[in-house]
């Protein structure tokens, strides 16, 4: 079981993606996949960046969670198991893991300098298959 707390954004349009960051504090991406106690989900764009979905996870359900990220085009998390990982690839969410604790909020500035730069391939493709 899971509850969903949804905000209305004000990010949106081209050039916007959705992330999801693993998170036990609601500051860090602090938490495994498998093990966190929540998904803060934010819109990002070029012009910046809204919280969109609060994921509370309160049951240890790999299946179950992958659903709940349907939506997200990446997730980050500290690590994940390769089962995991796989559901995650195929369900068309891109994982990205850190092998160390990181700020929510300094990820977030990266991404939206990163956007109104040179995104990575990968960003650029994600981009152009939501304007499809």
């Amino acid at each position: 079981m899971a509850s969903t707390i949804t905000v209305t954004s004000n990010v949106g349009g081209v050039g916007t993606i959705r992330v999801a960051f693993a998170t036990n504090d609601n500051e860090n991406i602090d938490a495994h996949f498998g093990s966190a106690k929540q998904f803060n989900v934010y819109d990002i764009s070029s012009e910046g960046f809204d919280i969109s979905t609060i994921i509370k996870i309160d049951s240890k359900d790999t299946d179950k969670t992958v659903a709940l990220l349907d939506k997200c085009d990446i997730v980050y998390f500290v690590n994940i198991g390769p089962t995991a990982a796989a559901k995650i690839i195929n369900s068309g969410v891109f994982p990205i893991k850190y092998k160390e604790v990181v700020s929510i909020d300094e990820e977030l500035k990266k991404i939206v300098s990163m956007l109104g730069t040179n995104p990575p391939p990968f960003i650029k493709k994600i981009i152009e298959k939501k304007a499809a």
